[in-house]
């Protein structure tokens, strides 16, 4: 099983499964991932998604270069457009919360993956970068863009133009992650985030990412889109039974 899905207690654990291949992305694991997350994010029992790789070495370690060392322009033009809807872009605009457990490296095509979910909590031995350009390609499932979103321009280009690697810590003091923890916690500080998440309406929270997605979004005026989820929100049961739950002073019991 090139990807392997657990649900337990409103997560679905979502764990890339090639440990001997350092969990690099080909087109059959691309096609898993898309799978699993599409049936976690379908599935009313899932609140949150936390994403990782098999092992303690790795998240994803890159691309499966042999895969495409051979393309032409065409073909890595359509390698990029392909992987970019069928699982980068599609994991930023879910409606369940994505949470990657960044457990070493995050290198290439995982640091995209990284960069795609919505959290990203590291361990201490987590090394991430883009070394696209010592191959002499760029950064094509969305690194270029999102990498630039989260630490800066100027850093970004440093990170893509060197081909360097950032530690755990400096990918924090950067912004790339949100938090890190030693490796033997680090599911449980993801689960953690999680517990923190479910309290709150999945319909709020899913209206959010929309709203955060879209002001990162060319041409789309995010304060719009977030007017338009704000009203959206009036008429759900969430919004009535986490105002009442206020007014009551209990805790709110949110099903979405």
């Amino acid at each position: 099983m090139l990807v392997l899905t657990e649900v337990r207690n409103q997560i679905a654990y979502i764990t890339i499964n090639r440990p001997q291949q350092l969990n690099a992305l080909n087109k059959d694991t691309i096609e898993a991932l898309h799978h699993g997350l599409d049936t976690a994010d379908a599935d009313p029992a899932v609140g949150v998604i936390i994403l990782t790789g098999s092992g303690e070495k790795a998240f994803v370690a890159g691309a499966d270069i042999k895969e495409f060392a051979d393309f032409n322009i065409a073909e890595g033009g359509q390698l990029a457009l392909h992987g970019q809807q069928t699982l980068f872009d599609f994991i930023e605009q879910l409606s369940t919360p994505v949470i990657a457990a960044v457990n070493g490296f995050a290198l290439g095509g995982g640091l995209e993956l990284a960069m795609a979910a919505h959290i990203r909590i590291a361990s201490s031995n987590a090394k991430m970068g883009l070394p696209e350009t010592s191959l002499g390609v760029i950064p094509g499932y969305g690194g270029t863009q999102r990498l630039a979103q989260l630490v800066g321009r100027g850093k970004a280009n440093e990170l893509i133009f060197t081909a360097s690697m950032l530690k755990a810590e400096e990918a924090l003091q950067w912004g790339l992650v949100n938090a890190v923890v030693e490796q033997a916690n680090l599911m449980a500080s993801c689960e953690e985030m999680a517990q923190k998440i479910l309290n709150n309406s999945p319909m709020a929270i899913a209206a959010a990412i929309r709203c955060v997605n879209a002001g990162l979004t060319s041409g789309v005026n995010g304060y719009h889109v977030e007017i338009e989820e704000f009203g959206k929100c009036f008429g759900t049961k969430d919004f009535k039974e986490g105002t009442t739950a206020f007014l009551e002073k209990r805790k709110p019991n949110f099903r979405g």
